[in-house]
């Protein structure tokens, strides 16, 4: 079984910054790419960032040079670090990981997402 925990998430004012973490735990073999998701009220659920297993990153428009995506592999944990935050951003956030778990089975886990509210 394989479960992913957020943390991080929180009221801060524009211009502020906010950490997400999400730590995968159980039986995995490895992790291949960690992707950031966000869903604010009365719209759809947008991909905000992806790091592949290689180190690779990808943003949304509406985040590029004010978001960081990371990975810390041997903890098998996954960041989000926000910067410059706008009153847009609020929404609940939601991380996604490609894993291949003990069984050699490869699949997407979702944290139980957690919401950011920025202030205007």
């Amino acid at each position: 079984q394989v479960q992913l925990v957020q943390s991080g998430g929180g009221l801060v004012q524009a211009g502020g910054s906010l950490r997400l973490s999400c730590a995968a735990s159980g039986s995995i073999f490895s992790i291949n790419h960690w992707n950031w998701y966000r869903q604010a009220p009365g719209k759809q659920r947008e991909l905000v960032a992806t790091i592949t297993s290689g180190g690779n990153t990808n943003y949304a428009d509406s985040v590029k040079g004010r978001f960081t995506i990371s990975r810390d592999n041997p903890k098998n944990t996954g960041y989000l670090q926000m910067n410059s935050l706008k009153p847009e951003d609020t929404a609940i956030y939601y991380c996604a990981a490609n894993i291949y778990n003990g069984g050699f089975v490869e699949r997407d886990y979702w944290g139980q997402g957690i919401q950011v509210t920025v202030s205007s």
